[in-house]
């Protein structure tokens, strides 16, 4: 216990000893993971969107009138394919109550709409379980008897797609490229902190202290500083993600930048732990290439 309290003295007297450098170690460490942690964030706030547009996504069959007695069994099957979450018919009174709605803006439309209602549709609106699957379930109801026309917004939906999986790629080679800075960041103050302390370290050496017992209070100092970087970026993070929230009250319904707490709290301590990771990673390579310390 002596030993372990000897060491840890150790770090946080080498910290207190260079505090410039330290400072710069921890705010390069706090700047990096910030980025990361905020990006993962977004990332989060960016999938939590996609998934509420996602809900939004609706294939659309409409029905011929002679077709209408047949809904029942049309709809039975198509909520029977893996593809199709759920299916729900809309009549032709409800199509034109929607239609008056929708073409408000529009009274030359509305008015022909008006004047022969017969000519509005019913359609069944089936949603896809993922909206990667629309376009398998377009071509079963194309192929469907009964139905007049199908219609979907492909171009959109596959945009969407597209945003998603680039975001998600691109969310994690930046927090890859971040992570690797915030390391190198370290394991160059842990280098710099060695070369300050060499004669101390040669001292060390003739008196008989072992080399692990040199090195410990370098690592210990590089995961303290990673661990007070990491933990300023978490509660910077946390406090502008909440500030957004406040703040932004007036963005459209269809945009949401809220985050579950818990999310925020898993990806906290994993970020917290990748601080750590970082000092421990980042002062292991210096301590491994620095020649004071070579064995």
């Amino acid at each position: 216990m002596s030993r372990i309290s000897y060491l840890l003295r150790e770090a946080f007297t080498n910290i207190g000893r260079n505090g410039l450098v330290v400072l710069g170690a921890v705010l390069a460490v706090f700047i990096s993971l910030t980025l990361t942690f905020g990006t993962l964030v977004f990332g989060e706030v960016v999938r939590i969107n996609t998934l509420q547009w996602a809900e939004d996504v609706r294939v659309i069959a409409f029905v011929r009138d002679d077709a209408l007695t047949s809904v029942p069994e049309m709809q039975a099957e198509m909520e029977s394919w893996a593809e199709v979450e759920s299916v729900y018919f809309v009549s032709k009174s409800e199509a034109l109550d929607e239609a008056r709605v929708l073409l408000s803006n529009q009274p030359a439309t509305l008015r022909v709409i008006e004047d022969s209602p017969d000519i509005v549709p019913a359609s069944l609106r089936i949603k896809p379980v993922n909206p990667d699957d629309y376009q398998t379930i377009v071509t079963r109801l194309q192929a469907t008897p009964g139905l007049l026309r199908v219609q979907s917004a492909g171009q959109a939906i596959d945009a969407m797609i597209s945003l998603r999986d680039g975001l998600q790629v691109m969310f994690w080679l930046l927090a890859l490229a971040l992570g690797v800075a915030a390391v190198a960041l370290i394991a160059n103050t842990i280098h710099m902190a060695i070369y300050a302390r060499r004669e101390e370290i040669e001292i060390m050496r003739l008196v008989g202290a072992s080399n692990w017992f040199i090195r410990v209070p370098f690592l210990l100092e590089g995961a303290i500083e990673g661990f007070i970087g990491a933990a300023l970026a978490v509660g910077f993070v946390v406090v502008a993600q909440q500030l957004a929230v406040d703040r932004l009250t007036d963005l459209p319904d269809w945009i949401n930048v809220a985050v579950q707490h818990d999310y925020l709290y898993s990806q906290g301590a994993l970020v917290l732990m990748f601080g750590v990771l970082a000092g421990l990673i980042g002062s292991g390579l210096s301590l491994t290439v620095h020649k004071y310390l070579r064995t």
